[in-house]
This record gives C-alpha cells, structure tokens and sequence, in this order.
C-alpha cells in the first residue's frame, strides 16, 4: 500500500513548528527574540540622566531623557524543495529500527520529515544573524555585514581595535590581550548589567581556552556541563554564526531578532504528490520572516 502524505500547516499551527526550528539556531539564545512583527516594529529605548533631586516644595523639571529609536523589518523568506519518498522512507524505518519494537515514541512520517527539513531553516538563521546579506537570494541583513548591516546602519556602535594590528588573524597568544581591550571599551552604564555578553565563534573560544589553560587558570577537566566561561566577570556567550577574529560586547537586550510566528504569511507545508502527477516525489514549502536590529548602538563594542 502506498504511503500518502499529507500536511498543511498556516498561521498559529506553522509558528510552532518554525519556532521549534529557530530556536535550533544557537544565536538566538543570546539576543531577544520578538516573535509577532507584522511588518515592521520601532523598537524604543529610554536613556535617563540627571533626574534625580533634593526635595522641595516646586515643581522643577531637571534631567534630560533621551529616547532611541530603530526600526526592525524582518525580510520575508521561503523554501521549496522536493525530495523523493523512498528515500525519506529508507531514513524513517532506520529511525524506527533504532528506537526498538516497545517505543512508542517513534515520530510519524510527517513529523520525521519536518524535523528534519527545519533545520536547514535554523542553519540558515544562524548564518545571516550576523553576517548575512539581503541583497543576497535567502539572507537577511546581519549585525556585522559591511556597510549594510544593522551595526554599519546605525553608524554608533564603538570599535576597537586588534591587540596586534588590523585584520591580523586571533591566536592563543593574543586573544586575551583583545578580550581585555574590548572589555576595557565597554561604557561603564553598561558594565556590570546581568545581560552583558562578549560573543564570539567557536573558533575564537577554542583559542580562549587553550590560552587560560597554558596560564594555568583552567582545568578542562572540570569544564563540565555546569561551567560558565566569563572574562573580566563577564559571560561569554558562544556562538556559530560570527564570523573569525570578531568579537561582540552587548547587552542581550540591546541585540533583536524579529520574525512573525502567529500571521497567516507563515506557513509550513508537505505535499504529496502522486495525487497530482503521479510521481513519488514529497514537496515540502515553508514561509517565514527574520531580520535583525539594535536597540542603542552606544551601547555596543565591536572589534574586528
């Protein structure tokens, strides 16, 4: 008997699939996730000074509140591809044989193919979140993409420069010089915040590592589940999309993703289509937004 498949997800019913697939996106983890933009959304953000004064028995205005305001449009996205049964099959019945005749937590065909289908879309935030282009076919604008990305476009942020001259490549020998000059940078009204992360690549922690450890101020053994890296009393936050030799100081509520997980625009859907053409073939089409955004680029310290 042939195997039909049929699903057909819109709305409130796709956002929990896609929202499952974004969060595979380990960037997301350390920015603030707004899961609801219709089309665009002005993000606010309030900086006060000088407010606060002796009591008396007037009314006199004194400070100054400063409001920031940035605009994050996530771009509309897509994917359509078609993939044959047979071979979604072979995976589907390897999956079963492992999970053992008394598991009854062997995923249906569809869900199966789902899941694994989602993935291309976390793999394919993770890479725009920070280097992606939306000039280019399936990205969206990043923080740190040249000349157009979130950073560039708000034109605030503060660099910093390499410990060992521009563009020279991070090593072990010199990658605790540059976290001390990008901690070193980070505005002291910022400083000390709960949410402050320094981001950077698995490659350029892998060199963090190695360098504590030739100083005798780690041992990898103990770094189990429950170890927490931090520099300079600030935790670092790991990620996979950043591009090598940059790192990233910002609070993890200064730093947006957007999408729109609730509106009829997303949509996630698996067709079959012998009915239609005869063909043993599976289409499977998706539609999202992403987009990035900062809140107060002041507030951010970026060394490249």
């Amino acid at each position: 008997m042939a195997l039909t498949v049929a699903s057909n997800y819109a709305g409130k019913a796709a956002g929990f699939y896609l929202a499952a697939a974004m969060r595979e996106a380990t960037s997301l983890e350390h920015l603030t996730v707004l899961q609801n933009i219709k089309f665009k959304e002005n993000l606010q953000k309030f900086a006060a000074s000088g407010m606060i004064q002796n009591a008396n028995c007037n009314f006199t205005p004194v400070g100054a509140l400063a409001l920031t305001e940035s605009i994050l449009e996530p771009k509309n996205l897509q994917i359509n591809t078609e993939y044959c049964k047979e071979e979604l099959l072979k995976s589907w019945e390897s999956e079963q044989m492992r999970a053992g005749a008394m598991n009854d937590n062997v995923p249906k065909f569809e869900d199966f193919v789902i899941a694994n289908f989602t993935q291309h879309i976390a793999q394919g935030i993770e890479d725009s979140v920070w280097s992606g282009a939306a000039a280019v076919a399936g990205q969206f604008e990043g923080f740190l993409t040249a000349a157009t990305g979130a950073f560039a476009v708000n034109g605030n942020t503060i660099p910093t420069v390499n410990a060992t001259g521009a563009g020279v490549a991070y090593t072990a020998g010199n990658i605790i010089a540059n976290l001390q000059i990008i901690a070193a940078a980070i505005p002291s009204t910022v400083y000390g915040k709960e949410d402050l992360r320094i981001y950077m690549n698995w490659k350029t922690y892998r060199l963090y590592v190695s360098a504590i450890s030739t100083l005798g101020y780690a041992q990898l053994y103990n770094m189990n589940s429950d170890y927490e890296a931090m520099f300079e009393g600030i935790k670092l936050s790991v990620v996979y999309g950043m591009p090598d030799d940059q790192l990233v100081a910002a609070q993890t509520s200064n730093l947006f993703f957007g999408t729109d997980l609730v509106s009829d625009m997303a949509q996630l859907r698996l067709l079959d289509m012998r009915p239609l053409d005869g063909s043993d073939n599976v289409r499977i089409i998706a539609k999202y937004s992403a987009g990035v955004q900062v809140g107060i680029g002041a507030e951010i310290v970026h060394q490249k």
